[in-house]
């Protein structure tokens, strides 16, 4: 029986190549998403990957909708938290509400949806969860003080997770990311990008499959010797 893995935000953009990374590597993919439905059904019937919707910053969402997959597919053996949203803008600026959405979904998320799926994977001595942090969570980011505090979190939780994990065969990575040329970063003015892609070393955006490659690295039945891990794919834009 092939592994069975939860994609969160793995419909769209990195989250897709992701979950289609993960399919080709023989797993059963379950793609989480949280409201666009037209997009979900257009990706469902486009790969076959079935999809689930729920609010990875809503507990009790994840609880039942981990429930649901492991119900329809079988026992979760891989989770790849990357589900994340942007609420930016300066400190002076920004809203409690803008600061705490980002947590409770970029953060909080992670949470979430590893206390639906790492007790299973404890009990029967394999797992791999993957969680996607960012170049912005290791060297901050002027205009995002949520974001790249709920990204550095994500560093912290992962490092915390492992060491819990280990003696059980449960590793516990995580990536980050630089610039990809996802939907996101195309809404950046053109003149803003080239001064982003001036930045970075290799003189160009990263591909998604660039990142989903790296998952897909990390989630591979031979992985168990890394674990506690970052693993950076930005082109040399932050190295430490």
């Amino acid at each position: 029986m092939s592994r069975v893995a939860i994609v969160t935000g793995g419909t769209r953009g990195i989250g897709e190549a992701i979950s289609l990374a993960l399919r080709d590597a023989g797993m059963t993919v379950a793609a989480n998403y949280a409201g666009n439905e037209a997009k979900a059904k257009e990706f469902s019937d486009r790969t076959g990957i079935k999809a689930y919707r729920w609010d990875v910053g809503d507990h009790q969402a994840c609880l039942d909708g981990c429930a649901q997959v492991a119900s329809d597919l079988g026992p979760v053996d891989v989770l790849v938290n990357n589900a994340g949203i942007t609420r930016d803008g300066v400190l002076q600026k920004m809203s409690f509400d803008d600061w705490n959405e980002v947590i409770r979904v970029n953060l909080g998320g992670c949470f979430n949806m590893a206390k639906a799926v790492f007790p299973g994977m404890r009990e029967r001595g394999w797992g791999r969860i993957v969680n996607i942090g960012s170049i912005n969570g290791q060297a901050g980011q002027y205009g995002q003080v949520n974001y790249a505090a709920a990204k550095s979190g994500i560093h912290g939780f992962t490092k915390a997770l492992a060491q819990e994990g280990a003696k059980f065969g449960v590793t516990v990575n995580a990536l980050a990311p630089g610039y990809i040329d996802t939907d996101m970063v195309a809404a950046v003015p053109p003149q803003v990008l080239e001064k982003i892609v001036a930045k970075i070393p290799v003189g160009r955006l990263g591909h998604a499959e660039e990142i989903a490659r790296g998952v897909a690295f990390l989630c591979a039945e031979d992985g168990g010797f890394i674990t506690g891990s970052t693993l950076s794919l930005n082109g040399g834009q932050h190295m430490y």
